[in-house]
């Protein structure tokens, strides 16, 4: 019975090592294989919850943007129209403003488009004027260009003479001027007639050639809760691609937007409200803007925080207003009409008038702008059009967009208010449009980061605890082959001429050296009672501990039969 009881165990022992071993075995490679592909899973899963589709997280915030969205318009008053034509004397503004407006957004008309993995939908925006956040009223009286009369010039600047003195005498008849004086509401939303206007619907005598699509002129005319005004838009919704979501595939169905030639017709870059994930430092993002019907390229110039989350700063440099002066591929941005670096001509996108988008007040544009009107004053941190990426989601952190609207003067031959003019490009008017993410969901963003690392922490947990386990019976064997080792050289202590002393017995001598006999007396007290001895022939089995070459090994306190001590005493 012993016997099997004793098998019993050993086997239990030895089952218990193999099972130890092979759960540290197995938990160590998932620790292995979850550090090495954590950031995969982790990326899969963060990517799955930033696809654009109806039931995702992300899907309420694009179609109605959280946060607040402020829109700063700012003026130019022009302060010496009567000098427009002294040629020794510059055009003279002064910057009027801010006319701050609260832009609620929202997508309507939104189609599913799962064959090629996009969205079609048109934008809608509605504006309420913020009087507190505003320098100035509405009522504010700006003197500026007459736009109507300068586009009307500028469209029959390429028409033969015959044509372009019917616009000449439309001109005088309607009794048109350089400068117009209107206020701040007519300018901006409301809008104003004109005669010339009102002739041109009323009588197309130009045909075609000639396209007038309002019956009034402001800059943000019919744009206050209309879907039209900025065409329909079509993005990718990342759902096959996670790096093309939220880009351009097509603007009012088409591919190429007809305004310029070759690659600056194309249509793509982001639509403003996505943007491609795991961005890299050095690199660029672009933006499309329907009011100027082309991509803007934005530059990587540098790592900053906001709100505690690290973001890449992109800006709009010197390559994304340049017309080819400065990178030659720009030169199909011309539009027919190159000019100096530092403006963007927009004329075949607003219909022929001599439109010309900068950053405000000329910023890094040639200083030949500057130069030509008095009152432009460009700074880095009123002026620049920049955003702020959040690197891994592709998150915009800030964003500070900022265009500014010129109109070109110049002579023109046959009209004779413009006969004289002087060639300026002339400031109307700048907005800015400035948004931060909120604190909430800032947040949230900086989960992201904490998630990420404490896998990787449970990842290195689970190693450790795995190559514990497997190492766990392999060093408590060491460690008890150590002690076996001490044990076959433990110390004897013996008394000659009445001293002690002591000595290292071999296992040998360990087996020939009778117990000391106080050991003896106390051993058969309880001889008989000890459930270790085994009795056969009368005599008493010897238990001692085994050495490393399993031979038994008598000890100090090695139980002996009662033969065997009266031999010793004998």
């Amino acid at each position: 019975m012993p016997k099997k009881g004793n098998s019993l165990t050993k086997w239990q022992h030895s089952n218990r090592k193999v099972i130890i071993a092979i759960a540290g075995f197995c938990l160590g490679i998932f620790g292995v294989l979850c550090g090495m592909f954590w950031e995969q899973i982790f990326n899969s899963i963060v990517e799955k919850e930033m696809i654009l589709r109806p039931d995702s997280q992300v899907y309420d915030k694009w179609k109605t943007p959280p946060m607040a969205l402020s829109l700063d318009i700012y003026l130019y008053n022009w302060t010496n129209p009567e000098d427009f034509k002294n040629l020794s004397a510059k055009p003279s503004v002064e910057q009027l403003g801010p006319y701050r407006f609260t832009e609620k957004q929202d997508k309507v008309d939104i189609h599913w488009n799962p064959e090629n993995a996009s969205v079609t939908y048109r934008k809608k925006s509605d504006f309420y004027f913020d009087a507190e956040g505003s320098n100035g009223s509405l009522d504010d009286v700006i003197v500026t260009l007459n736009a109507v009369a300068l586009s009307a010039a500028g469209k029959a600047k390429r028409w033969n003479s015959v044509r372009r003195n019917l616009v000449d005498v439309g001109l005088k008849l309607y009794g048109q001027e350089m400068s117009i004086a209107r206020t701040v509401d007519e300018m901006l939303f409301t809008g104003y007639s004109d005669d010339m206007l009102e002739m041109a619907r009323a009588m197309p005598l130009f045909g075609k050639d000639v396209e007038v699509p309002f019956d009034k002129f402001g800059w943000f005319y019919t744009r206050n809760g209309s879907t039209d005004l900025t065409g329909v838009f079509n993005v990718y919704t990342g759902a096959d691609d996670i790096s093309k979501i939220g880009q351009m595939h097509t603007w009012n169905y088409k591919q190429h937007t007809g305004f310029f030639q070759s690659t600056c017709g194309h249509i793509n870059g982001s639509a403003g409200e996505f943007y491609p994930p795991y961005l890299k430092e050095n690199g660029g993002v672009a933006l499309y803007t329907p009011d100027m019907c082309r991509t803007v390229p934005l530059d990587y110039v540098g790592t900053t925080e906001v709100e505690g989350l690290r973001g890449f700063k992109y800006s709009g440099g010197a390559r994304s207003v340049d017309n080819g002066t400065l990178y030659p591929e720009n030169s199909c941005f011309c539009g027919g009409e190159c000019v100096p670096s530092g403006v963007m001509n927009i004329s075949s996108c607003r219909f022929g008038s001599p439109v010309f988008m900068s950053y405000p007040h000329f910023y890094n544009a040639d200083p030949y702008y500057v130069q030509q009107v008095d009152g432009m004053q460009p700074e880095q941190d009123k002026h620049e059009f920049y955003m702020i990426l959040e690197p891994r989601t592709g998150v915009a952190l800030e964003v500070a967009a900022r265009f500014q609207v010129n109109m070109l003067v110049e002579p023109i031959q046959g009209v004779s208010l413009y006969e004289d003019a002087p060639r300026v490009f002339f400031p109307l008017i700048w907005f800015e449009q400035k948004v931060r993410i909120t604190p909430d969901l800032a947040a949230d963003l900086q989960m992201l980061p904490i998630i990420l690392m404490a896998g990787q922490i449970f990842a290195c947990l689970c190693f450790a605890v795995g190559l514990i386990l497997l190492c766990w019976y392999p060093i408590e064997m060491l460690w008890a082959r150590q002690r076996s080792v001490d044990l076959k050289t433990m110390p004897t202590t013996t008394v000659e001429n009445g001293k002690q002393t002591s000595k290292f017995s071999s296992g040998e001598e360990l087996k020939t050296r009778p117990p000391p006999p106080a050991v003896m007396a106390n051993n058969n007290k309880n001889l008989d009672s000890s459930p270790l001895l085994e009795r056969g022939n009368g005599k008493t089995v010897i238990i001692m501990p085994k050495s490393e070459t399993n031979e038994s090994v008598a000890t100090d306190n090695t139980v002996v039969s009662d033969d065997a001590a009266t031999d010793t005493k004998g």
